[in-house]
């Protein structure tokens, strides 16, 4: 069955959902597919716990990272975000994460290696994005507002510490009725990462 969220043009569309038990509860895959207005194409998954209606429930937007989701890398906190995230909506019952494959703040998997090597030369995470001819941040959260509403979803919980995601989800109608921090335990290796996400992009980070 493919459904979508509403007559408009960025309409997501449903191309698939299953079961999904893991490690932390049982949840719910979603696949999301929409198309963009310059004739582009994005997608994305959502993995919901339980019922979303009623009071505004736990959502966590999260971007591709195969470093740190997969290889378990110490140079950045997304692993640990995502697990966190996983934890608290287990611990509650209901929520739902919604991962775009966005890797190295959408600069992509080889790019985002490049500025690894860079930052092994003293760059920091935004200084080597530049360097490479990208912004600092090149990802837009379009998607994830229209998923909210295919699920209809109102207000919101947000796990997050990006100001970014706060305004890309209340653009798309949805209202983020608290922003819940989610602090990583800023290991070794990510403490340099973590100080440069908060100090020249403006994420909301502290208490490491």
């Amino acid at each position: 069955m493919v459904d979508s969220v509403s007559n408009d043009n960025l309409a997501p569309v449903k191309v698939a959902e299953a079961d999904f038990p893991t490690r932390f509860g049982h949840f719910r895959l979603f696949a999301f597919r929409m198309l963009l207005p310059d004739g582009g194409e994005e997608e994305a998954i959502a993995v919901r716990m339980g019922d979303l209606a009623g009071e505004p429930p736990l959502v966590r937007i999260h971007s591709q990272c195969l470093t740190g989701d997969v290889f378990h890398s110490l140079r950045c906190d997304c692993r640990e975000q995502l697990e966190i995230a996983l934890a608290l909506i287990a611990g509650e019952g209901r929520g739902l994460i919604i991962y775009e494959p966005k890797e190295g703040r959408g600069i992509g998997l080889i790019n985002k290696v490049r500025a690894y090597e860079l930052q092994d030369q003293g760059a920091d995470t935004v200084e080597a994005n530049v360097a490479l001819g990208f912004a600092a941040d090149l990802r837009e959260y379009l998607l994830p507002g229209h998923i909210l509403r295919y699920f209809g979803v109102e207000r919101v919980r947000l796990l997050s510490n990006n100001p970014e995601k706060i305004q890309a989800i209340e653009r798309a109608g949805v209202t983020v009725a608290e922003r819940v921090p989610i602090v990583a335990s800023g290991a070794e290796y990510a403490r340099r990462y973590l100080d440069t996400k908060r100090d020249k992009m403006g994420h909301l980070i502290d208490g490491f």
